[in-house]
């Protein structure tokens, strides 16, 4: 058996295509564009990447972009009365810290600053509360970009079990609560799983891997789910970018599990591109949330 590509490139343009007529909409009807406001503290080079990438689907689908940028040697301080600018400008409809941010600056006390209403990454407690209740008004990006792979590609979610790999605030946690949910916004094909959550203090791991029907791997460790871990058959999605000598990695070893596994997300090209168009998604639905 060779897996089924699941390739997010494609289904990530898609999105961004459709977002195009959604957006020119949002501006005939209101006069004014969406518009994101990235903040990036210092100079690291991946963080100066990735907001490049989003600051360039901004531009493709029709989102206004702001950058702005801080010192490395910013504090806390800084950064939360940035933030309280930000908050009270009428014509910013979502802000985007990029993370991480220095050390010496509190994370946590930055994400909890930015309002529910802009908070496009999904990280403020208030958005967390709504997403566990099944009541949210933005999906986390790359939780959503996971469903829409599995959407697109006709897998079904309902009465499977899904084993998580990584239990992190952006992506293990909010995923969990997504595909156990009785309803997602993608319809009911896409939610009510039984959903396991292991990590890296699970015991006999491979045990839970090994029962998987869908398999998430998000660890952040290169190549760490080897073909011995998954059972024939299993979809396998990884969520993992990891940059090493021999190139940009996933937490999967890609083409062992490939032999194995009925379908498979690549890195790159997969989860990764979706996270930063369901970023666009969220961007206008604040937009939206805010008229």
């Amino acid at each position: 058996m060779t897996a089924t590509i699941l390739d997010g490139k494609k289904i990530a343009a898609d999105i961004l295509n459709e977002l195009v007529d959604e957006v020119a909409d949002f501006i005939q009807n209101n006069g004014t564009a969406p518009t994101l406001a990235a903040v990036l503290v210092g100079e690291d080079p991946a963080s100066e990447v990735y907001v490049r990438n989003k600051r360039k689907a901004c531009e493709q689908v029709g989102i206004d972009s702001r950058l702005l940028r801080l010192p490395a040697t910013a504090s806390t301080d800084d950064l939360l009365e940035l933030v309280a600018k930000l908050n009270k400008d009428h014509e910013v409809h979502g802000i985007l810290v990029q993370l991480p941010l220095p050390d010496g600056i509190d994370s946590k006390r930055i994400l909890d600053a930015i309002s529910p209403w802009k908070d496009v990454d999904v990280f403020h407690p208030e958005n967390v509360g709504r997403l566990c209740q099944d009541r949210p008004r933005m999906l986390p990006c790359t939780p959503h970009g996971v469903l829409q792979i599995l959407d697109r590609y006709r897998i079904p979610v309902q009465g499977k079990h899904v084993v998580i790999v990584g239990r992190s605030d952006i992506v293990g946690k909010p995923l969990a609560m997504l595909m156990m949910q009785r309803h997602s916004p993608l319809g009911s094909q896409a939610a009510n799983a039984t959903v396991t959550v292991c990590h890296s203090h699970t015991p006999d791991l491979m045990v839970h891997t090994r029962g998987a029907d869908i398999l998430v791997a998000a660890i952040g460790k290169p190549k760490y789910i080897t073909a011995q871990m998954v059972k024939p058959g299993t979809v396998v999605v990884d969520v993992g970018i990891n940059r090493t000598e021999a190139g940009i990695v996933g937490d999967v070893d890609f083409d062992q599990v490939r032999e194995i596994a009925s379908a498979i997300t690549p890195v790159p090209g997969g989860v990764g591109r979706l996270t930063v168009a369901m970023l666009m998604r969220n961007t206008l639905l604040a937009a939206q949330n805010q008229l």
